[in-house]
């Protein structure tokens, strides 16, 4: 048996559920530094704050990639996951800016980080079924495809969530002043719309997208449901099936190694390297009014960046198509690169929208070329577990980049977070160069 042939509406609502999901990443992204530090966090304590993302990530993926790939029910295999992921995440959306309401029980910065922790775990819960999803139903001629519009999902869900305390300041009148220990109206606005979407948007996967059942995949491999199953496997396989990895998923850590480890930085230091660096501000203000500008226009960069993501994601499957999948890679991280480069000679804020462009075309292919390439090298019954292994090269280096992150800025930097983003710049160059050593094994370039 072979697959079917998706339609572009199923594709599209296959991954539908990715824009609710990065849109509530993306509040995180932009706004978890900025609400740490209103809470009383350190500019150099941001990294260590931020390790529970990828610890979450590290140990849930491929917990939750190995209990999917061997789970069937009345819901389906996937969708069960991402159900109670968005669910989970929702609640942590809407508890983590208003922290300060549980300091009868610990400190607003404790608490504020422990729903922070909640957010990630169920974020991770979410995505690592929706990467399986894309490799469980398209045939191989799609993957590309489905990649490419999960990722533009991704980056319209990314504009929203990045835009929103800006747009809902200026153009609905939403207060963003703040005192202190307060995160102010529209931060705390913004992470429940980001709720409410993201329960909606992950509805309309589960309810208009269908599963191959086990029997319809064992088919497609050409084996019985019994050869696909080992009747004695247990989560103890997961290090096993480490060890067994295809050569292309080994190659391709070094390269998300340093995708990630760049992407890191970015996110954890943007808004206060723009705050000291074109803002002026010295390192120790996390209250003025000036601060809370600096922060909702780096919302705002953060949503250029997912924006150009967004349409650039539709031109990687021609672009592959032309010139393969490993020159479509490196290209567009080197162009990401040089983008984090320049925020340092840019002459004010509006230039770094510039910047910006280069970092989303980065983060588009980021989000969609590695994927496709491992997807072609793994068996589909081990889909799922082997993308939940393949993000322990996205949280690894963001785990080192934590640790060392912070006292780099501090003690090696001087406080000034600028740095950090320089280092993210460099990261995305030496990635593009690791490109040329993956081997792509089911990529198809058109020569006329």
């Amino acid at each position: 048996m072979e697959k079917r042939k998706l339609s572009f509406l199923q594709i599209w609502n296959m991954s539908f559920g990715f824009l609710g999901i990065q849109m509530g990443f993306a509040l995180q992204n932009a706004n978890a530094s900025r609400i740490l530090q209103i809470f009383g966090a350190d500019v150099h304590e941001l990294s260590w704050f931020w390790i529970i993302a990828p610890l979450m990530g590290l140990i849930v993926q491929p917990i939750i990639g190995y209990y999917s790939d061997k789970t069937w029910g009345r819901f389906g295999r996937r969708k069960p996951y991402f159900l109670v992921g968005a669910i989970l995440a929702s609640i942590g959306l809407i508890l983590m800016p208003q922290a300060d309401l549980f300091i009868a029980f610990l400190p607003a910065l404790w608490v504020g980080a422990g729903f922070l922790m909640i957010m990630d775990a169920s974020f991770n819960i979410a995505m690592e079924p929706f990467r399986a999803l894309v490799g469980d139903n398209l045939r191989t001629d799609q993957r590309t495809l489905g990649f490419s519009v999960q990722t533009a999902l991704i980056g319209f869900g990314a504009v929203v969530g990045s835009w929103l305390p800006y747009a809902l300041t200026n153009w609905f009148g939403v207060s963003n002043e703040t005192s202190a220990g307060v995160v102010p109206a529209n931060l705390i606005w913004s992470f429940i719309i980001g709720a409410a979407v993201l329960i909606i948007s992950i509805l309309v996967t589960v309810t208009t997208t269908k599963e191959y059942s086990p029997e319809e995949m064992a088919s497609f491999d050409n084996e019985t449901v019994e050869e696909s199953e080992e009747e004695n496997s247990s989560l103890l396989d997961i290090f096993d099936d480490f060890k067994k990895m295809p050569a292309t998923m080994r190659q391709l850590s070094w390269v998300q190694f340093f995708s990630w480890f760049g992407l890191f930085g970015m996110w954890v230091f943007a808004t206060p390297a723009i705050a000291q660096h074109i803002y002026g501000l010295p390192h120790t203000d996390s209250s003025s009014s000036v601060y809370q500008d600096a922060g909702d226009w780096v919302g705002i960069l953060f949503g250029i960046y997912n924006l150009v993501s967004a349409f650039y994601a539709f031109a990687l499957p021609y672009i592959a198509k032309k010139i393969g999948r490993k020159k479509t890679h490196s290209i567009s991280l080197i162009i990401g690169g040089l983008g984090l480069l320049s925020i340092y000679i840019m002459p004010d804020k509006n230039w770094l929208i510039v910047s910006m462009i280069g970092v989303g075309i980065a983060w588009a292919s980021i989000l969609a070329m590695p994927y496709a390439i491992l997807a072609g090298s793994i068996s589909a019954k081990k889909m799922g577990v082997y993308m939940g292994i393949f993000n322990f090269f996205i949280v690894i280096p963001q785990i080192i980049n934590a640790l060392i992150g912070g006292p780099l800025v501090k003690y090696a930097y001087n406080n000034e977070a600028i740095f950090a983003l320089l280092i993210s710049g460099f990261s995305f160059l030496i990635a593009a160069a690791l490109v040329y050593k993956v081997k792509d094994v089911d990529d198809v370039v058109q020569t006329n």
